[in-house]
């Protein structure tokens, strides 16, 4: 699980937002991001961009966990669907494989609210993430 940290540790968009992996297992991932005022929308909100950020990668690196050491992974398609202003402190981020096939992974993530020490879900995503090879990336040899 050492290349799924190192890989989140190089992602300079969770890096922006403050974000940590707190929880990977195969085939899950824990994101957890606080809720700043630059990352509320104007009624003061997290923004739908800092769920949907979260929620992308949490789902991409439990994908990330199901392929072998000698590729990557991309988001092919990510649908976001918000279910209620996340008004709170952090947002923690679930993500999980649903279907790990050799061309594509099926990946959700679910995306709490946690303010006063309770968690209300926010948003749920539904997505498909494809393997690359490293060479390609960038990262690899």
């Amino acid at each position: 699980m050492k290349r799924i940290y190192d890989s989140f540790a190089r992602q300079g968009m969770m890096s922006t937002l403050g974000a940590t992996l707190t929880h990977v297992a195969p085939g899950h991932t824990t994101i957890k991001a606080p809720i700043r005022p630059e990352t509320c929308q104007q009624q003061g909100a997290a923004h739908a961009g800092l769920s949907f950020a979260i929620g992308d990668s949490a789902a991409g690196y439990a994908a990330l966990t199901k392929v072998p050491d000698d590729q990557e992974v991309v988001t092919t398609e990510m649908k976001i669907h918000l279910l209620t202003p996340a008004v709170g402190h952090y947002l923690i981020a679930h993500g999980k494989v649903l279907r790990a096939g050799r061309r594509l992974l099926v990946v959700t993530a679910e995306v709490y609210v946690l303010h006063g020490g309770i968690e209300k879900q926010v948003a749920f995503l539904t997505g498909s993430i494809m393997p690359v090879d490293l060479q390609y990336t960038g990262n690899g040899a």
